[in-house]
């Protein structure tokens, strides 16, 4: 699908090149790129998600840099990567099983769409609506048990079992594969896939809403400000209309806006049930057998302690976080197709 925007009344137009589809891409060097790339990205942003996930786990309410600065002085700079090579080896399958299903699902349903007579940028919301669904719900499969065992590792030394907390993990982890194998031993399998309801229900609607929002979002600023960073055609079209043509900056920089926009949208509506999957992942079952707490009493628990706006600790981290990841890893991803395009004359 060809992303352009019109300004009918000021017969100007914007010509963006052509998205790059499934069928374009080169398969192997788009995984091996995407690997590459994701891991970095994924490196950068992970002290803010163990800031984030201690700061949901607290009793009380701290801000986000007393929380920095109490892990560093207290567990050493080390802390802010607890987990990271657990989620960094869990992260390359589950971000490997997202995009192939994403971008498959985007051009099936873009070709249908289009073929029901929708117009391409209703078709286009469509589309990213439901490759970013169906995306979010098979990578979940791989990303849940990763999510387990990492929050568990970020959130050691930082949560103690106590009153308010009586199933909190007291158990030491020597690595990722220590706590697998721990969790397996208390809560048997079930134990890795703890939250996976709640993960469905978060990250699934979640990534229906950031990527219509996206190609919505691209769409207005393209039609907002973007023309006033393009170059301007020397001549006009046929029916009299000033085409303007953007340089790969603009494109890369008008993507960036569009996905913080988004990101930024889908942390505030997802975040309460962000803050209860992550409670009912670092907890452990009671020793008699019995599964840890439920959704509801979860709910309670975070009410008790501080009202509703307790399913609100740690929104400034995460806002931060999916903004500048969904920043970030848009254009990340935008680029690692055009790399991986087996044409590149289709680009220009």
């Amino acid at each position: 699908m060809n992303l352009s925007t019109a300004e009918e009344e000021s017969a100007q137009e914007i010509h963006i090149p052509a998205e790059i589809d499934w069928q374009m891409l080169d398969k192997s060097k788009f995984f091996f790129l995407g690997a590459a790339l994701f891991s970095g990205v994924s490196a950068t942003l992970y002290p803010v998600v163990v800031l984030k996930t201690r700061q949901q786990v607290a009793q009380s309410q701290v801000c986000c840099l007393k929380t920095a600065i109490s892990m560093v002085r207290h567990e050493g700079f080390r802390a802010l990567y607890r987990g990271f090579g657990t989620s960094l080896m869990g992260t390359i399958p589950a971000r490997a099983l997202y995009m192939a299903v994403l971008e498959v699902t985007k051009s099936k349903v873009g070709t249908a769409t289009i073929r029901l007579g929708f117009s391409e940028s209703t078709a286009a919301a469509i589309a990213n609506a439901a490759a970013g669904l169906s995306a979010a719900m098979a990578a979940q499969i791989v990303w849940t048990p990763v999510d387990v065992v990492s929050q568990r590792l970020m959130v050691q030394g930082g949560v103690k079992s106590s009153s308010k907390f009586p199933n909190a993990s007291d158990c030491k982890y020597v690595n990722g594969i220590d706590a697998f194998r721990k969790i397996i031993k208390t809560d048997g399998p079930r134990g890795l896939y703890r939250g996976f309801g709640i993960s469905i229900l978060t990250y699934a609607p979640s990534n229906a809403v950031w990527w219509a929002s996206y190609s919505v979002a691209q769409r207005m600023v393209w039609g907002g400000v973007g023309y006033h960073f393009c170059k301007k055609s020397d001549e006009s079209n046929e029916d009299g209309v000033t085409t303007y043509t953007p340089d790969s900056k603009t494109i890369m920089a008008v993507q960036g806006v569009s996905a913080a926009m988004a990101g930024g949208m889908s942390a505030l509506i997802t975040m309460p049930l962000d803050t209860v999957k992550t409670r009912l992942q670092v907890l452990d079952g009671e020793d008699n057998g019995r599964r840890g707490p439920t959704i509801g009493q979860t709910v309670r628990n975070l009410v008790k302690e501080g009202g509703w706006t307790a399913c609100y600790r740690g929104l400034g981290p995460r806002w931060a976080s999916m903004s500048i990841s969904a920043t970030t890893m848009i254009t990340t991803y935008e680029f690692l197709k055009r790399l991986s395009t087996k044409n590149q004359e289709v680009l220009t």
